[in-house]
């Protein structure tokens, strides 16, 4: 997992568990989200563990208290293929979820190990039929979910990796009196769950990830500069309305930016085809333009100052503090 708010933090964990009975109290509660009464021949359920409080490949990982937060965001979160996030894609609705501790198994920092679990439900119909079968074979088994997080503190020094200036690496261990730690992101505070997908490679052993963070907008242009990173890496940003409105703002003055260097990026071909005359008058003036055209602004300014140089040379008139004119003896025009 990793950086920056625009929003969510995701892990996923292999481990659906296949065989659940339903219960009439299981139906009381998918009952809320359908439109009509259903029947427990009518649905299939399975249990998927969401995400755990353990640290994962990319040295992030959820406190207790974000478990316990996200186990209330995500009841009614509905599940997704490789977080496309379309309506044709939706396959599953959580109706349940808990933080559970495992019985004598403990994280990498010594602590009883929890994980969230879900129980989710979907139709038995044609369309999903395939799928269930899927599940029930172990195939649709990984999934990854999509949430996003309030703070991001350093496990050292115990700074907000989002807003605060840390020196600390992640994945490196620090000494701190007689102790080893090894230096991780604590995610902490759940704002939002938006869904859960089925994955096909996790990018943990255990978990698939997918994450976005929200914004600071006290240090806004640099939370925006993340979000544009992640955009590059291909990742999903998910953006609230203030959000928007900053990249839209960013989006503008980068524009404005553009039109300032498009002018300068003209002025400097029209110098330097200008200066080409002189320096180098043998030269076709469509085909200098031709080669400037495809010149980059380093080889203009290079040419602009090559020229230049050639032209002051041909002129025969020499600065007063050329290189030259230093070397000149003086008075040497006076001598007799």
């Amino acid at each position: 997992m990793n950086e920056e708010k625009i929003n969510i933090i995701s892990k996923s964990i292999e481990g659906i568990d296949r065989s659940i009975s339903i219960k009439e109290s299981d139906m009381e509660l998918i009952n809320k989200f359908a439109r009509r009464q259903l029947k427990s021949d009518e649905v299939y359920i399975f249990s998927v563990v969401l995400c755990d409080n353990d640290i994962d490949r990319q040295n992030e990982r959820f406190s207790d208290e974000s478990l316990d937060k996200l186990a209330k965001l995500f009841v009614g979160k509905t599940g997704i293929m490789d977080h496309e996030c379309k309506s044709e894609n939706q396959t599953a609705r959580i109706f349940d979820c808990d933080v559970q501790t495992a019985e004598n198994k403990q994280n990498q920092l010594g602590n009883p190990y929890k994980r969230l679990v879900a129980k989710a439900y979907m139709p038995k119909t044609e369309k999903n039929k395939e799928f269930i079968v899927e599940i029930e074979a172990g195939i649709k088994k990984e999934v990854s979910i999509n949430c996003s997080v309030e703070t991001m503190t350093c496990s050292i020094c115990g700074k907000d990796a989002k807003t605060d200036r840390c020196e600390h690496i992640k994945g490196r261990v620090y000494k701190k009196g007689k102790e080893k730690l090894l230096c991780h992101s604590i995610l902490e505070n759940p704002i939002d769950a938006y869904e859960w997908s089925f994955v096909a490679v996790p990018a943990q052993k255990e978990a698939g990830v997918i994450k976005a963070f929200k914004p600071k907008f006290d240090r806004g242009e640099f939370n925006m500069q993340n979000i544009v990173k992640k955009l590059g890496e291909g990742e999903s940003v998910t953006l609230n309305s203030l959000q928007s409105l900053k990249l839209y703002e960013m989006i503008k003055e980068l524009e404005e930016k553009s039109k300032i260097g498009e002018e300068y990026f003209s002025e400097l071909k029209a110098e330097v085809i200008k200066l080409s005359k002189n320096a180098q008058p043998d030269i076709d003036a469509n085909v200098m333009e031709s080669v400037v055209d495809k010149m980059s602004l380093h080889e203009l300014k290079s040419f602009k100052e090559a020229y230049r140089k050639k032209n002051i040379k041909n002129s025969g008139i020499r600065p007063q503090l050329s290189h030259n004119a230093i070397k000149t003896p003086l008075n040497t025009q006076f001598r007799i």
